[in-house]
C-alpha cells in the first residue's frame, strides 16, 4: 500500500504556443479534493484561467487535454480522455469525450492535464516523453488527414509507445464543428474545439512518457475491478439483428414499460456495439427521422434493416477495446469503397448520416464515417447541417444556383456525399455548412433559423427528447448544451443510483410511459442526479457505458477511495458533481451567455406535436423542468445563473 500515491499526478503541463515555453505547474490537492480531476480539474482552472469575453478562436482560450483520476489505477472503464476549452460553436463552455488509448498516456507525462494558450506563429506539434517537452516543426504534415498524421508520426519517430492526438483537414480549416482524433478513428468531436486546435497553429500531441501512475490501495481496487468484470462476463444469447426492429415496435406499443437494467444494454453492446440499437430506436421513436420532421412511419422495417446491426458485424474484422475496457463495443471493419478498413460506424454516425436523412445506402455510411474521422468532423452535426440543407432545398430557400447544380433529395448518397465532401474543404455550399445549422441560418436568412435544429448552437443528438423529455431537459441545461451522454431517463434507470447514493429518487419495476409527459419535480431531481454522477464519472475518466451497467456493479465511489485514500461517501462524491457543474454554469454566465437560452428548438418539443408515427401527440414541457432543475442546484430558477456567493466560494479554492 503506497501511502503516497493519490491516483492523480498533482501536476498540469502549461504549454505557451506564443513564446514556445513549457512549463510544469504543481497543484494544491484541495483542488483534486473539491474537482477530483479530468472534468472537474478542467472547470476549475478554465474558469480562473480565460478571461471574460475571450475570443474562442484566438490567443485567451485555453486548450486543455485531461485524464481522469481514475485512468491508469486498475479500474475498469476508466480510460476517457476529455478536451476542453471556450467552444466557438456555442461561445460557453466546450467539451469533448474520447476513449481510445490516449488518456492513459497524459498521465504517464507526469500530469493530469496538458494546457494550451497563445497562437503559434507556424505549425507545430507537442512531443513529450520521459526526458523531453517541446514544441516542433508541423509543416510536413499540416494538410494531412487524421490517420496520416498519425500513421507518419509514430513511424518516423519509432516510438511504439506513442500515443497521437490530432486534427484533420477540418479543424485546420476551422470549421465550428470539428473535433480532436486519436486512434485512427476514435474522436472528440463535440464542441468544434477541434477548430480551437485548427487557430493556435497546433496539429498534434505525441505523448511517450512511461511514469508510474500509483495508487493508494491497488489491491482494493483489483478486488472491486474482479467483481465488476464478472458481470461483463456475463453474457447470454440474445436474439439476431433482423429482430431489434420487432422488438423496438412491442415496445413502443406498450403503454407501460419496465425499468431498464443496464445488465441488457450491456449484452448488446458486447454483441454489436452501440449499432445494436440501430433500428430498435428508429422503432421506438428514438431516432430521429428526416432533420426531426419525420417519423418511423417514414423510415420503416424495410428501409431501415439497412442499418440492421448485423449489417456491420458482417463486415468487422476484429473488436476494438478502449484503455482499461473488457467490453469491447467498438470494431475495425474492412470495407470494399475508397477506404479499406475503418472503425465500425456508431450509433450515432448510422442515424445521422442514415435516417435522418433517409439514406438506406450502407456502403456510402462505412465511406462518410470515414471520410469525417479522417478529416476531424463530428458526424452528429455533419448530419445536421446536411438535413438542414436539404430541408431548405425542399422549401426552396436554396436551389440549384446554392449547391453548385446538385439537386439535394433526401436519401440521395450521391448529394449526401457531395455536402459533406465541400463542407470538410469549405468550398462553396461547403463553406455555410461547415459552421453548423445555426450559424449557416445566419448566414442564409430567408427564414432558415426556424428549421435550424440546435441547442445553443450545438446540434442534439440522435435521440428524440419526445421519446425520452429527459434528453430535452439536459440538451436545454447542461453547460455544454444539445449534449446526449449527459442525462436521460433512461439513463437514470440504468444508473440504478438509489441502490448506491442517499436522498435521489427511487424507480420502482414498471411505470406507465404517460407519466414521462406530466409536471413533476422528480424529473429534474433525475436530472440533477443525472448531471452529478456523470461529472463524477468525467473527473474519473469513466466511460458512459461503464456507468450503464449500475452504480452497484460499476463502484466508482469505492474505486476512488481506494485510489485516493480518502474515505468519502457517494453523497459526498455527488456534490463535488454538484461543484462541478456549478462551475461550468459559472463560467458560461462569466462569458456573457445567459442559460434559457440554450433551450433546445421546439421542433424537439413537439411544438406543435407530432400527427404520426412513434411520437404522436407528445410534447414536453420543457420550461417548467429547466426551472425546477435550476432550482434544485441552488441557482436562479428564471434566469439558471448560480448566487454570487456560491460561484465566489467555489472560484476561492486554491
Amino acid at each position: 500500500m503506497d501511502k503516497q500515491s493519490k491516483g492523480y499526478m498533482g501536476k498540469i503541463m502549461n504549454v505557451d504556443l506564443t513564446t514556445g515555453k513549457i512549463q510544469i505547474e504543481r497543484l494544491s490537492p484541495i483542488v483534486y479534493e473539491s474537482f477530483l480531476s479530468g472534468m472537474g480539474l478542467a472547470a476549475h482552472l478554465l474558469y480562473h484561467r480565460i478571461p471574460a469575453g475571450a475570443d474562442p478562436l484566438g490567443p485567451d482560450n485555453l486548450l486543455g487535454f485531461v485524464s481522469g483520476l481514475l485512468t491508469g489505477t486498475g479500474s475498469l472503464f476508466t480510460g476517457r480522455w476529455m478536451v476542453v476549452g471556450k467552444s466557438p460553436l456555442t461561445k460557453g463552455w466546450g467539451e469533448a469525450n474520447c476513449g481510445g488509448s490516449f488518456s492513459p498516456a497524459i498521465k504517464r507525462c507526469g500530469v493530469d492535464g496538458i494546457f494550451f494558450k497563445g497562437i503559434s506563429p507556424k505549425p507545430v506539434y507537442l512531443y513529450v516523453d520521459d526526458t523531453t517537452m517541446e514544441l516542433r516543426d508541423a509543416a510536413t504534415i499540416w494538410g494531412m488527414d487524421a490517420v496520416e498524421t498519425e500513421t507518419h508520426l509514430i513511424n518516423s519517430l519509432k516510438k511504439k509507445n506513442a500515443r497521437v492526438a490530432c486534427i484533420g483537414q477540418s479543424g485546420e480549416n476551422l470549421s465550428l464543428i470539428s473535433g480532436v482524433s486519436t486512434d485512427k478513428g476514435r474522436i472528440a468531436a463535440r464542441s468544434g474545439l477541434g477548430a480551437v486546435m485548427g487557430s493556435k497553429n497546433l496539429k498534434a500531441l505525441v505523448l511517450a512518457g512511461t511514469q508510474r501512475i500509483g495508487v493508494h490501495n491497488r489491491e482494493e481496487i483489483k478486488r472491486l475491478s474482479q467483481i465488476c468484470n464478472r458481470w461483463v462476463q456475463f453474457q447470454p444469447p440474445f436474439v439476431p439483428g433482423f429482430l431489434t426492429a420487432p422488438i423496438g415496435a412491442l415496445m413502443r406499443m406498450m403503454p407501460a414499460v419496465l425499468t431498464q437494467d443496464g445488465l441488457l444494454y450491456k449484452i448488446l453492446l458486447r454483441k454489436w456495439g452501440t449499432v445494436s440499437m440501430n433500428q430498435m430506436s428508429v422503432e421506438m421513436g428514438d431516432s430521429p427521422i428526416k432533420n426531426w420532421n419525420g417519423t418511423n412511419k417514414d423510415w420503416g422495417f424495410f428501409k431501415s434493416r439497412s442499418s440492421n446491426p448485423d449489417v456491420f458485424i458482417r463486415k468487422e474484422e476484429a473488436k476494438f477495446h478502449c484503455y482499461s475496457c473488457p467490453l469491447g463495443c467498438g470494431g475495425i471493419c474492412k470495407t470494399d469503397g475508397k477506404f479499406s478498413e475503418t472503425h465500425k460506424p456508431e450509433y450515432e454516425t448510422v442515424l445521422s448520416l442514415g435516417g435522418f436523412l433517409m439514406n438506406k445506402n450502407v456502403d456510402s455510411v462505412f465511406y462518410l464515417n470515414e471520410l469525417l474521422n479522417r478529416a476531424g468532423m463530428d458526424s452528429i452535426s455533419a448530419g445536421h447541417a446536411v438535413g438542414f440543407a436539404m430541408e431548405c432545398f425542399e422549401r426552396g430557400i436554396i436551389t440549384t444556383r446554392d449547391t453548385m447544380g446538385v439537386e439535394l433529395k433526401w436519401g440521395d448518397p450521391i448529394a449526401i456525399e457531395f455536402l459533406i465532401e465541400k463542407m470538410i474543404t469549405r468550398d462553396g455550399i461547403g463553406d455555410i455548412l461547415a459552421d453548423g445549422v445555426k450559424v449557416a441560418a445566419e448566414r442564409i436568412g430567408k427564414g432558415a433559423d426556424k428549421i435550424a435544429i440546435h441547442a445553443g448552437g450545438q446540434e442534439p443528438a440522435m435521440h428524440d427528447s419526445r421519446n425520452d423529455p429527459g434528453f430535452a431537459l439536459h440538451y436545454s441545461v447542461e453547460p455544454a448544451p444539445g449534449r446526449h451522454t449527459n442525462g436521460a431517463g433512461l439513463y437514470y434507470e440504468m444508473y440504478q443510483l438509489w441502490k448506491k447514493v442517499k436522498g435521489v429518487p427511487k424507480m420502482g419495476p414498471v411505470y406507465m410511459k404517460s407519466s414521462k409527459y406530466k409536471k413533476n419535480i422528480k424529473h429534474a431531481r433525475i436530472g440533477k442526479a443525472n448531471s452529478q454522477y456523470l461529472n463524477v464519472m468525467n473527473g474519473s475518466g469513466a466511460c458512459l457505458f461503464g456507468g450503464f451497467l449500475g452504480a452497484k456493479r460499476i463502484r466508482i465511489f469505492d474505486w476512488l477511495n481506494a485510489a485516493t485514500g480518502w474515505h468519502r461517501t457517494p453523497e459526498q462524491y455527488m456534490e463535488i458533481g454538484t461543484n462541478i457543474q456549478t462551475l461550468k454554469q459559472a463560467f458560461n454566465v462569466r462569458q456573457g451567455l445567459l442559460p434559457k437560452d440554450n433551450r433546445i428548438s421546439d421542433r424537439l418539443l413537439g411544438l406543435p406535436a407530432q400527427t404520426r408515427g412513434a411520437n404522436k401527440g407528445r410534447s414536453v414541457d420543457i420550461d417548467t423542468m429547466m426551472k425546477d432543475y435550476w432550482s434544485l442546484f441552488g441557482w436562479d430558477p428564471e434566469t439558471g445563473i448560480p448566487s454570487r456567493e456560491t460561484i465566489e466560494g467555489l472560484a476561492s479554492v486554491a
